[in-house]
């Protein structure tokens, strides 16, 4: 299963250590990333493979909120047939 996770917070040294080393330790794999910074925000869109995750997907996202709370940072993550149905224009 892919999924669709994004992080946007302001911008702070160590966003990207700590999101990828929960994804590594969940053994989720990081098949495309895109981040930039607007302004003072870091803004970073991923697409995740989940299939071989070692966790279910309600705990990795309670690892991700959790950190996020810690660090401001808003992330979520989205099953990939989701977000294509809630961002399709037609």
């Amino acid at each position: 299963m892919k999924a669709i996770m994004t992080v946007i917070g302001k911008d702070k040294v160590g966003i990207i250590a700590k999101v990828s080393t929960v994804l590594a330790e969940s053994n989720v794999n990081i098949l495309d990333i895109s981040q930039t910074i607007l302004q003072e925000y870091f803004t970073m869109m991923m697409l995740v493979d989940l299939a071989e995750m070692n966790k279910d997907l309600a705990e990795l996202r309670k690892i991700l909120n959790y950190i996020g709370k810690k660090m401001e940072l808003s992330i979520t993550v989205q099953h990939e047939k989701i977000f294509r149905a809630m961002h399709r224009i037609d």
